[in-house]
């Protein structure tokens, strides 16, 4: 039976993960879909909860881990042109949850408004963004510190408002993966374009000095315990370079685990392991991943 038959988006069988995924890593979702707009995304949630499927959303894969025996449900992604719209009005700007990060950045320039300039380099959506409050720990700046209010839909189809009063940021961390984020409106403020195309170039900059981006990869592994870099700590315990087949500890970023090719969703769990016991026993301190782990 193809319960899927009344979908009006893109529906993809056995589809790939590793091609949707930095990491480039992530065998076959047995259901890729993209629904066209929210009542195509509350119909797909109804007939997930009917045939009980499991549901996975995915954005851009930039901090993710799948497993290589793929995933036996739906894996949801908010990529059609209803979820990529942006717009401004004065200072606020109103986007979409697909878009991805580096093209609000430019757009956000090209009208003349600043305050997202850190986000450019990093290469997520805005929806992984804000469920992750991703942002950069140099300048200690996180989306959540942007956000006026977010648009969502719980996983029974009811869209909802919420305020920056009613969400919750952390580290790395929010109160949103209870919902689908649909869009965002976040508060910018004005500056001459010319300083803002500074301050992307700086941060680029940044980012390419500090970062490994010679391979695939998921970004920083694990979250920065409080008062330490993680980083700093695997490179203490002399893992930079450490290699099991196909992946390894970046030589220029401690906290990034590179695949060299034929990287294996086993063989970085295997290396975080490593790291995380090697870090644990050298400075009793317990590393928590950053990236998330699909394993079903």
């Amino acid at each position: 039976m193809n319960w899927w038959r009344n979908l009006k988006g893109r529906i993809r069988l056995a589809e790939p993960l590793k091609n949707h995924t930095t990491f480039k890593i992530g065998g076959p979702a047995k259901f890729f879909i993209e629904p066209q707009d929210p009542n195509d995304l509350r119909l797909l949630l109804s007939l997930v909860k009917r045939y009980n499927l499991s549901l996975f959303v995915i954005g851009r894969g930039s901090n993710l881990l799948i497993s290589d025996k793929g995933i036996n449900g739906v894996v949801l992604r908010l990529n059609a042109p209803w979820f990529n719209k942006l717009s401004y009005k004065d200072n606020y700007l109103e986007t979409g949850s697909g878009i991805l990060l580096s093209k609000v950045v430019l757009f956000a320039k090209g009208h003349g408004l600043s305050g997202a300039e850190f986000l450019v380099g990093i290469p997520g959506t805005v929806g992984g963004a804000l469920a992750m409050n991703a942002g950069i720990a140099k300048d200690n700046c996180s989306i959540g510190n942007l956000v006026e209010n977010i648009t969502v839909m719980d996983y029974h189809g009811n869209i909802r408002i919420l305020n920056k009063k009613n969400i919750r940021f952390g580290y790395r961390t929010s109160s949103l993966s209870k919902y689908i984020i649909l869009s965002a409106l976040i508060k910018l403020s004005r500056k001459n374009k010319e300083e803002i195309g500074n301050k992307i170039k700086a941060y680029l900059k940044y980012r390419k000095l500090t970062q490994d981006l010679s391979k695939p990869s998921a970004g920083c592994i694990f979250r920065n315990p409080a008062g330490h870099s993680a980083g700093r700590l695997i490179d203490l315990c002399g893992l930079k370079g450490k290699r099991i087949q196909d992946v390894c500890v970046s030589l220029k970023h401690a906290n990034f685990i590179l695949n060299l090719g034929k990287g294996s969703a086993r063989d970085v769990c295997k290396l975080m392991d490593l790291i995380r016991k090697k870090v644990n026993n050298k400075f009793n301190i317990s590393l928590t991943p950053e990236i998330k782990i699909w394993q079903k």
